[in-house]
């Protein structure tokens, strides 16, 4: 079995609750026992928690259609080194345990979890999916291969890469706004704008926010834990806001600091996370069960903890 350990983390229920009344709209999520008198709906254990181990394993584990999102940043297959003093970051603060995929097997083990993904998933849910330029190509491969429709092609601008001497400096990565069913796929377009905002210049807020290129800054989190690679909140934030609503259903298949989990709680959504590497599925799980967004570096006899102010 892949999984060694398993911890629920239960944040605050949802004001619209998890079951709507039908029972027919439920899908994979909800379990049904009977009760004298009636029906009575228990609560599956998988919501609101993370687990330890390969995800292709814990995603066949789940039911079909129990997912209303799916945000990840899988490996990218392309010989990271995860360097701890990386963007000028002090080691001792990075948190060891990054796992590399080999190149021969990308498209294999892109295919394998991709499957698992699109089957838990809802039709009327979608996929946020994160992609170095490396091996785009086999991603969309993959997509094509499990007849899922890519929506939009994101590209996220961050403010610097890493300095290079014989190419261009990459600032950006792939984003791939990936759905079962065109038709029945949410999307909330006025979601973070009103119809009518503007935005600073006369134009239309939401019109600039819905654009393709997205500008967001990483975070720096000086003088506290951290792994060597996370999503901005603001960037779960806003796919979140698009394309789910309170109460749904968010995973990670890929949970690293546990960053999609712990926005997805704050925000108001369910999550299931899985991460292969013991020390990020710790530090997630602190971070979950703590209520902490950044969690301090631990000297020994300092456990001091702080959370964000910026969160």
């Amino acid at each position: 079995m892949a999984t060694t350990r398993n911890v629920n983390v239960r944040g605050a229920a949802s004001p619209n609750g998890l079951a709507p009344s039908d029972p027919s709209a439920v899908d994979g999520c909800a379990a049904e026992s009977a009760a004298a008198g009636g029906q009575l709906r228990t609560e599956p254990d998988y919501l609101d928690s993370i687990r330890l181990g390969d995800c292709v394993t814990l995603m066949a584990e789940l039911p079909p259609r129990c997912v209303d999102l799916v945000i990840t940043d899988p490996p990218f297959a392309i010989d990271f080194k995860a360097a701890r003093t990386n963007y000028n970051r002090t080691g001792s603060r990075v948190i060891d345990g990054y796992s590399e995929i080999e190149e021969n097997d990308y498209q294999a083990f892109t295919n394998a979890w991709l499957s698992q993904a699109a089957r838990v998933l809802k039709d009327s849910g979608s996929m946020y999916i994160f992609s170095g330029w490396n091996h785009l190509k086999d991603l969309l491969i993959a997509i094509d291969s499990r007849g899922l429709t890519t929506v939009n092609h994101v590209i996220w601008k961050y403010q610097f890469g890493v300095v290079t001497t014989r190419k261009y400096v990459t600032s950006h990565y792939h984003c791939l706004y990936v759905c079962k069913d065109d038709a029945a796929r949410k999307f909330r377009p006025y979601a973070r704008f009103d119809k009518d905002a503007k935005n600073g210049h006369s134009g239309s807020a939401h019109y600039k926010d819905k654009e393709d290129v997205w500008e967001i800054k990483r975070e720096y989190w000086h003088g506290d834990l951290k792994t060597p690679t996370k999503l901005p909140a603001e960037i779960i934030r806003k796919m979140l806001a698009y394309s789910s609503d309170e109460g749904d259903v968010v995973l990670d298949p890929f949970l690293g600091s546990g960053q999609v989990a712990v926005v997805s709680k704050m925000e108001g959504r369910r999550y299931i996370g899985f991460e292969i590497a013991p020390e990020y599925y710790d530090f997630a799980l602190d971070r979950l069960e703590s209520g902490r967004y950044r969690i301090k570096e631990q000297s020994a006899g300092n456990a001091d903890r702080e959370q964000a102010a910026l969160l």
